[in-house]
């Protein structure tokens, strides 16, 4: 089977082609003996990518295999052929057997304590030095990434229940460092500014969400060279969360407005300052799958160039995080737009063809 992809084919911020070839289920940019079985013309951008998706999760906790299926499905037919599953309470190993299923690098479990994150999403350890061997444990069980809870509200003060760090900065440290020992990378959820010292003193990777970021701390950021998930869509519903908490946790409320008043000059600065600003949904939980391109309208409705963005959801980020997009004998994930969406990001709301390993599934 051969397939010519014709007109616009982007392989990075500095080289298109013009044409390019599937033979079987990998990429050439040599043209093949034959002639070819299909031909698809247009914008071809390699796959998506969704740096912050939960494929096994929806707002209860952990789902059966064939809803973890439809919440794939719904990622692959956005354009979505790769993720990066941010956390998942659901053993979806059996994902990989699958060759018309998006690509998973899974971070293990989302690491937290007892009464300290959503009910039934995290693993709870019952002691907050219990976090390096735990970290330990995740990256034996993901792919190459663990995730850590960072920060969420402490009920426990009462009426003055806020957000608040879940790990002293020295076990925080260990963590990390064990993480990187076993050739891991950690990411961390974080809404407050009071976690990012910490976070970034012990040498995290990347920052989900990090919607309490001053100036400054976006300077350390950008200096670190350590990435932001967005997660406007995430964000975008702090309102409505705030409005759910005010009467019992008022304090807590009113930050969560604050950093929902501010989301898009949030990542904007993000962006202006150098920081590399990922694209994720978030997705899974209270968020549907299949939302990529809405997470990109949200971050270009921030500022953010949409050539920017467009490289964040595709090529840039398959590099940062080691897979391949369109190079010779590369896996055929590509996905082909009737008009650039580089230049109008509401392109990606309409894939003409998606190919994954080959095959076209859309």
């Amino acid at each position: 089977m051969i397939t010519h992809l014709r007109g616009t084919v982007v392989v990075d911020d500095e080289q298109e082609v013009g044409e390019a070839w599937v033979v079987g289920d990998r990429l050439t940019l040599e043209r093949p003996a034959g002639v070819p079985d299909v031909v698809l013309q247009g914008w071809v951008l390699p796959g998506l990518v969704d740096v912050h998706c939960h494929v096994g999760l929806a707002a209860d906790g952990p789902v059966d295999d064939a809803t973890a299926e439809a919440q794939a499905l719904a990622d692959r037919d956005a354009g979505v052929l790769l993720v990066r599953d941010a956390g998942s309470p659901a053993d979806t190993r059996w994902v990989d057997g699958r060759p018309d299923l998006p690509r998973l690098l899974r971070a293990g479990r989302h690491l937290a304590l007892p009464k300290r994150y959503l009910r039934h999403y995290g693993r709870e350890l019952a002691d907050p030095s219990q976090l390096p061997q735990a970290v330990r444990q995740e990256a034996a069980r993901g792919d190459g990434w663990v995730k850590v809870v960072a920060d969420w509200i402490d009920r426990g003060l009462g009426a003055d229940g806020d957000l608040r760090p879940l790990w002293p900065a020295d076990v925080l440290a260990a963590a990390v460092a064990a993480a990187h020992e076993a050739g891991a990378r950690v990411t961390a959820h974080t809404f407050s500014h009071e976690a990012l010292d910490g976070l970034l003193d012990a040498g995290v990777d990347c920052l989900e969400h990090a919607t309490g970021a001053t100036r400054e701390h976006i300077e350390r950021i950008a200096a670190a060279g350590v990435p932001v998930t967005a997660t406007l869509l995430q964000v975008g519903q702090f309102e409505a969360i705030a409005a759910q908490g005010e009467a019992r946790y008022p304090r807590f409320a009113a930050r969560m407005r604050a950093m929902h008043a501010r989301r898009y000059d949030h990542v904007r600065d993000l962006h202006d300052a150098g920081v590399r600003v990922l694209v994720g949904t978030d997705a899974g939980g209270t968020i549907g799958h299949g939302r990529i391109a809405d997470e990109a309208a949200e971050m270009a409705r921030a500022g953010i160039p949409v050539r920017d963005v467009v490289a964040a959801a595709s090529w840039r980020t398959r590099a940062w995080l080691g897979v391949p997009g369109v190079a010779e004998g590369a896996s055929a994930d590509v996905v082909v737009y009737a008009t650039d969406p580089r230049t109008d990001v509401a392109a990606l709301v309409t894939p003409r063809a998606v190919v994954l390993r080959g095959v076209r599934v859309r």
